[in-house]
């Protein structure tokens, strides 16, 4: 089973820009989406009723930001659309899909540059995600997060970490949480197979840094430690284009 997950930076921009092409060609299980900046109605029927595929849309009530998207060939037993926390609620963040043999959880963490208390609401998102995510965990299910994550988890994982080292998206705090979430029983998939540096998934578009590779790793898929054995790839795609971001993905046997 292949897995993709992009954060598309407007999912009516990429879709001018050879989406459906792509998506095509990548011929994946599951594709799931972050910042789609659109809510179901403002879109094309070709992306809302896509043949051979079940589609699901969480947005936020502000129109033309956040949102989450996810493409399934598989139609799962459940939908959820929030965390049952309203201020997170509202901006659309998360879409969890139960399958018979395990959990999808497609995420949008908030970004923390903005000023301070966006990074406070950004550190108090991933608290409580964590809780929930453990309380699934709890159940022995078996679980597969994946999106964006607006932190790179070590040094390897940026071009320029100590340049960074103060700013959101590679505080220690965040950091941190990173590390909390594998504690818990979580798997970074890539580092599975990969230790190289220069693995990025976010670019900087206004200093041209893709040009250049000086970029971050901030998308991730995770999966419970009971589907250790089940993954069988982790992969970047970074000659993808259309967005600030480039998609990832996983091969999984489930």
């Amino acid at each position: 089973m292949k897995l993709i997950s992009w954060n598309v930076n407007g999912l009516r921009a990429i879709h001018k820009k050879g989406f459906f092409s792509w998506f095509e060609k990548e011929n994946a299980e599951i594709v799931c989406l972050q910042e789609t900046k659109a809510h179901a109605k403002q879109l094309p029927e070709e992306l809302t009723q896509i043949s051979g595929y079940n589609t699901y849309y969480s947005t936020p009530t502000k129109k033309g930001y956040s949102g989450v998207a996810v493409f399934s060939r598989n139609k799962p037993k459940s939908v959820i659309e929030n965390l049952g926390i309203d201020k997170f609620d509202s901006e659309g963040r998360l879409l969890r899909l139960d399958f018979e043999n395990f959990t999808l959880l497609n995420v949008y963490f908030p970004n923390g540059k903005a000023s301070p208390e966006r990074l406070e609401f950004k550190l108090e998102f991933y608290e409580d995600f964590l809780s929930y995510v453990k309380k699934i965990a709890n159940s022995k299910k078996r679980i597969v997060i994946c999106g964006d994550v607006n932190t790179a988890h070590k040094e390897i994982d940026l071009a320029h970490p100590k340049e960074n080292s103060k700013l959101s998206g590679f505080l220690p705090i965040e950091r941190a949480w990173i590390d909390k979430l594998l504690e818990s029983g979580f798997i970074d998939t890539l580092r599975m197979f990969n230790q190289e540096k220069n693995m990025y998934t976010w670019w900087d578009m206004k200093s041209h840094a893709r040009e250049r590779n000086i970029g971050w790793r901030i998308d991730y898929f995770f999966i419970s430690n009971n589907l250790e054995n089940n993954i069988k790839s982790a992969f970047i795609e970074r000659d993808v284009f259309g967005s600030d971001h480039c998609p990832i993905g996983i091969e999984i046997t489930i």
